[in-house]
């Protein structure tokens, strides 16, 4: 869980106040090379770089980008949880919503499919639905392969998938712009140098971006910043392209455009996650921290119905749980466990399904493309 409650003005502790886990020599001196590279490019590009190039860079960097390398991000030893790492329950309720694609023969392709968790649980539902993952992490893949052996690696979207496409915190990971409101205009928050570090600098933003915020612009204090992600609604477009038949789900933390551009959220969603701290630094350790920010769910529907995918649902988590079969489905996923099992089930639930967790920050958005009935 990488959500830090409604999305609204929060404060994280600074890193100098309080204290966080060192790196080791190892980590450290992967930190240190990442940096030592990426300052490189910004000097080769003239002085600065966008931050979603930066992003790019500190994620996705081969063998030494957070993603790319191979220290622990999932669960209580990595950076932060996920829900299929707390346990069965989502998965278990999304089996539910996908029974009516079950007799699409490609079944279920899974982008960006971390450990494999939920994967491994959805197969133990659904044992008869062909299961396949598409992620840029060979770190990862072996990962999901070792969680799922009968599971298929793909290298690139498919022609024409017949099926259900998942992307589980997936669009949170892409690369984003970071943008500033001065009171007048708009800006780009570029990553440039200050001496062996990063900074931020401010160049113009592209006419396109700014003519999407400007009626929200019109109404931020000053000095107002939050992030655009053009790129989010291009994976869409390519996701949309390749499905002949079937669904997309979306699971992520975000909120509609008038709620991520509110007034209120003056700071944006940018995060750093380190060890399970929140941090309002992304240059902080490049390569052992997750950067992220919320999901513009209101930019996605606008473009998924441009692209002709029919919204069968949207709403937050707690109510695609509830709505879902949760109450019916619990005495299953129940049985068996003992006082302390019961204990963990029932938390799971909460952090699930509770607005202060993860109840109302995240997200379900399902599309459809002609389903045959």
């Amino acid at each position: 869980m990488r959500d830090t409650g409604s999305g609204f003005v929060t404060h994280s502790p600074d890193r100098r106040k309080f204290s966080l886990p060192p790196p080791d020599l190892e980590a450290a001196a992967h930190s240190a090379a990442l940096r030592g590279r990426i300052l490189a490019r910004i000097a080769a590009a003239g002085g600065s770089i966008s931050f979603a190039d930066y992003l790019e860079a500190v994620l996705y960097t081969p063998g030494l980008g957070y993603y790319m390398a191979g220290q622990r991000r999932f669960g209580p030893d990595g950076d932060f949880v996920t829900a299929p790492e707390m346990g069965p329950v989502l998965a278990t309720v999304l089996a539910r919503w996908l029974e009516d694609y079950r007799n699409l023969g490609d079944g279920i392709l899974e982008f960006g499919g971390g450990s494999g968790a939920l994967a491994r649980q959805l197969r133990a539902i659904l044992p008869s639905t062909p299961y396949a993952f598409l992620d840029r992490s060979a770190d990862l893949v072996a990962q999901q392969a070792k969680a799922l052996p009968e599971g298929r690696v793909l290298q690139d979207l498919p022609e024409a998938w017949r099926g259900v496409f998942l992307a589980h915190e997936v669009l949170d990971a892409l690369p984003f712009l970071a943008v500033e409101w001065d009171g007048e205009r708009l800006w780009e928050r570029r990553v440039a140098m200050q001496g062996d570090d990063f900074c931020w600098t401010l160049a113009p933003l592209a006419a396109e971006h700014a003519a999407t915020l400007r009626p929200y612009a019109e109404h931020w204090p000053a000095p107002y910043q939050t992030e655009i992600r053009p790129l989010a609604e291009a994976w869409l477009a390519a996701a949309a392209a390749s499905l002949a038949e079937g669904a997309l789900v979306l699971i992520d933390y975000g909120q509609e455009s008038s709620e991520y551009y509110h007034p209120q959220r003056r700071q944006g969603s940018l995060r750093a996650y380190y060890r399970h701290r929140v941090l309002d630094d992304p240059f902080f350790l490049p390569g052992l921290c997750d950067l992220t920010a919320h999901v513009d769910f209101g930019a996605l529907r606008r473009a998924a119905a441009r692209l002709g995918l029919r919204e069968r649902w949207y709403g937050p988590l707690a109510r695609f749980l509830v709505e879902g079969g949760l109450a019916e489905l619990y005495p299953g996923l129940a049985a068996g466990r003992d006082g302390r099992g019961l204990l963990a089930l029932n938390n799971e639930i909460k952090r699930l399904t509770l607005p202060q967790e993860m109840g109302e920050s995240f997200k379900v958005l399902l599309l459809e493309k002609t389903l045959l009935k």
